[in-house]
């Protein structure tokens, strides 16, 4: 019997849909920009409802109105899914939201949450039903059961059944016109026939990529090699605002940034900066600042904070020698920061 922590089967970034060759029959889920949970209903007259991290940390406590709408659910249930909040005021699913829920301290402002930010969990596996272990089962048989639970107790808002197709071209108009929602980031691909390893990272997601453009503001590593790119754009009243860093550059591209860049000159506007590893991150980057006048071109997805900060590294694709700073597009907060210039 499945107990908290479960380690969750996880997904690894790829480019394009693997091969049906390789995997067999693919099936395709929407993948939602929340944080990952696994659910867990009472075993016995004892037990509780828990609702767990990705990491293993408990926080049920943290939704209250999840834990009063979990006895629309069987006993014995482990479910996997994504957990998201929904902003009446904004009409769209929010991370910030989320955030806050997850931070929120003390009953009455846990409540008051609920009722403006209300949670809904996104169900796209089971890993138990009546106490019986199903990660042993291939994906097609347990999504089967998915399906049949939510059927069987007519389950509604705030459980949610995860969209999936096994058409690859409905796959691809998800990817292409769903991601233009706020809150749904991807697809996630999984084989049909494959059990559910915690832990092994088995399955595959694609999320919808964007090309923009950005000022380069700061470097790590050296100007010779850069290692990363920070960037930033300028905003109405032409102040230079971070809005994110590149993955690791690759040699060839290093070499490329490293021969066109120049040390900033005294009055750079981000001096006395500290910049964060990873988006959310306090450990702090070794960076060198640049005079902000080259342009990169950029790949990005559509995850963005409202500060119109990319939360995942961005892709450099290469130097816009083309065009100056001020053809660069103007920094915008929230989701549109993301759209091409």
């Amino acid at each position: 019997m499945l107990r908290p922590p479960v380690e969750p089967m996880l997904a690894q970034a790829v480019e394009s849909v693997p091969g049906s060759s390789v995997l067999g029959e693919l099936a395709f889920e929407q993948k939602f920009d929340g944080y990952r949970a696994v659910l867990f209903t009472p075993t016995g007259p004892d037990g509780a409802f828990l609702l767990q991290t990705r990491r293993g940390s408990l926080i049920h406590d943290r939704f209250p109105d999840l834990v009063a709408a979990a006895y629309k659910l069987p006993d014995g249930l482990v479910l996997d899914g994504e957990l998201v909040v929904w902003d009446a005021k904004a009409g769209r699913l929010s991370f910030e939201g989320l955030q806050c829920r997850t931070a929120a301290r003390g009953r009455r402002g846990m409540r008051a949450l609920a009722a403006s930010l209300p949670a809904y969990f996104i169900a796209f596996d089971i890993l138990q039903q009546d106490g019986n272990e199903l990660i042993g089962y291939p994906y097609r048989q347990r999504r089967l059961r998915l399906e049949a639970l939510f059927a069987l107790h007519r389950l509604a808002a705030p459980w949610t059944l995860c969209p999936m197709t096994t058409d690859l071209i409905k796959a691809q108009q998800w990817l292409e016109s769903w991601t233009e929602i706020s809150g749904v980031e991807g697809i996630v691909v999984k084989a049909m026939n494959q059990p559910y390893r915690p832990g092994h990272r088995g399955w595959y997601k694609l999320r919808r990529r964007n090309t923009t453009e950005a000022i380069i503001g700061a470097i790590t590593g050296t100007m010779i090699r850069p290692q990363l790119l920070l960037l930033g754009r300028r905003d109405a009243y032409g102040d230079l605002r971070a809005i994110g860093r590149t993955a690791p550059l690759r040699p060839e591209l290093a070499r490329l940034v490293g021969g066109n860049v120049i040390t900033a000159d005294a009055g750079h506007p981000w001096e006395g900066w500290r910049f964060a590893s990873a988006w959310g991150s306090r450990d702090v980057l070794d960076a060198t600042l640049v005079r902000p006048e080259l342009v990169a071109e950029i790949s990005a997805d559509t995850a963005i904070d409202r500060g119109g900060i990319f939360r995942h590294p961005v892709r450099f694709k290469r130097l816009r020698l083309d065009v100056t700073a001020e053809d660069a597009p103007l920094f915008s907060p929230g989701p549109s920061a993301a759209s091409s210039g």
